[in-house]
């Protein structure tokens, strides 16, 4: 399995649909998931810390299986089928349940917990993006390389549509 990274929700233009972009953690290949607006706020929140005054579903979720005295240690984008992405949480006891990908990554933001990506499902839906040795957004020249690679991306996007990545 490969770990991977969220970089963040974004909106693909021009139909508005919402998509949470994964980046392997030891390299430069990402995934694009298209997601529901529901799902795209669940992540978005959590990234920004922003915490709603009554629980959300995936708080709400991952309160529960506290209370039960279990435990969420990873979860898995474990295949893509008619482009829907297929994942799995992990529990410590080593049960899986079946999930969403944008519900699993929703609830290892808020655990948090690794995300991991089969190798497969890497090698049909991943895109090389280019990265410099300098991944400081901070400095100016980490800044710029951080713009690139957002042009990169997005025309990447312009080009491509969720049947893409159909088998």
């Amino acid at each position: 399995m490969i770990e991977m990274d969220v970089v963040g929700v974004r909106i693909e233009l021009p139909s508005n649909q919402p998509l949470v972009l994964l980046k392997e953690a030891a390299g430069t290949r990402h995934i694009p998931i298209w997601i529901g607006a529901p799902e795209a706020s669940a992540i978005a929140f959590v990234q920004q810390g922003i915490i709603p005054p009554r629980p959300m579903t995936h708080d709400l979720l991952v309160s529960m299986v506290a209370a039960l005295n279990h435990t969420v240690t990873e979860v898995r984008i474990v295949r893509v089928e008619d482009t829907v992405f297929h994942a799995e949480v992990v529990f410590e006891d080593g049960t899986t349940v079946s999930s969403r990908a944008s519900d699993a990554i929703a609830i290892a933001l808020r655990v948090p917990c690794p995300i991991y990506c089969a190798p497969q499902v890497m090698e049909d839906t991943g895109v090389e993006i280019a990265e410099s040795d300098d991944g400081d957004a901070t400095s100016a020249e980490g800044q710029a390389n951080a713009e690139r690679e957002l042009k990169q991306f997005r025309e990447f996007l312009a080009d491509v549509e969720p049947e893409d990545f159909e088998k």
